[in-house]
């Protein structure tokens, strides 16, 4: 019997949404439509989606739509990735100036299949938006690259405004949850991130069998690498073959969890049921 739970939990009344409005809603909508452009916010069908974009912020996914891992919390489909597009930096950058965003965030598949990893297209991705949308500002929300530090390192000497890497989970589940990635390996990229000069941030999801004190250990690691920003948001199964549910947090531990991290020293907690890694993205710039 797996550590995480096989029953399936009622979905608690406090992970209900409202529909998005606002003008700068419907204008992003309408562009989006216009001009078939990709984000994640609309093909993961964030809740957050309506308070984003009404924000001026969104967020693009690089290096393909087929990933070389198998996390079993993640609906992106697993396999072997098509070749990389050597036009994707352009386009990602037309689509940011199109959306006319704020802030966006730039996240990718696992490129385990690249010797680079794909960090290559990620600087050129970061270039491309400097100079087709100068006054937007960028959060890169990038793998492990397998641990290979030549590869970070290409994203420290570009510099975005903001560096995430999402742990993810806890120590004890994170053979389950991220079955071929490694917890100090991902402290590890944090703490490089952070020894280099970056502004760093990660997200950790929640519900997943894990208890309130390894909750307070993964945060404190987090803090012992120097984390600027920390995220913590309920995990939600997407389809019944990813890991079941084993609990729904409450708002008021959430709330805990916020008073707990401001203690610790984070420059930024979000915590609460419905908080994904780029929620209030454009607030973590301050």
């Amino acid at each position: 019997m797996s550590e995480l739970t096989t029953g399936r939990v009622p979905k608690p009344k406090w992970l209900r949404v409202k529909l998005p409005t606002g003008e700068n809603y419907k204008m992003v909508r309408g562009l989006v439509t216009e001009h078939k452009l990709h984000t994640i916010c609309e093909s993961g069908n964030c809740p957050n989606m309506g308070e984003c974009w009404g924000e001026g912020t969104a967020t693009f996914m690089i290096l393909g739509n087929i990933c070389t891992r198998s996390c079993g919390f993640c609906a992106v489909a697993t396999g072997r990735p098509l070749n990389v597009d050597p036009h994707e930096p352009e386009h990602v950058a037309e689509s940011i100036f199109l959306m006319k965003v704020k802030h966006a965030v730039i996240t990718s598949v696992d490129r385990d299949d690249l010797l680079d990893g794909g960090s290559e297209i990620w600087v050129q991705t970061v270039e491309a938006v400097r100079r087709k949308a100068p006054g937007v500002t960028m959060e890169t929300l990038i793998p492990d690259f397998a641990g290979k530090w030549e590869n970070l390192q290409r994203i420290i000497d570009v510099a975005p405004e903001i560096v995430s890497h999402n742990l993810e989970t806890v120590r004890r589940l994170t053979k389950q949850v991220r079955i071929q990635a490694k917890y100090d390996r991902s402290l590890e990229v944090l703490r490089r991130l952070k020894q280099g000069g970056m502004r760093t941030k990660s997200g950790v999801m929640l519900g997943l069998g894990e208890s309130h004190q390894e909750v307070l250990e993964t945060m404190e690691d987090l803090r012992s690498v120097g984390l600027d920003v920390i995220t913590l948001g309920q995990y939600l199964q997407p389809t019944p073959k990813h890991l079941p549910v084993a609990e729904f947090i409450t708002p008021e531990r959430f709330a805990e969890y916020e008073t707990l991290g401001k203690q610790m020293g984070f420059r930024h907690v979000e915590s609460g049921p419905l908080v994904r890694s780029s929620y209030h993205a454009e607030k973590h710039m301050l």
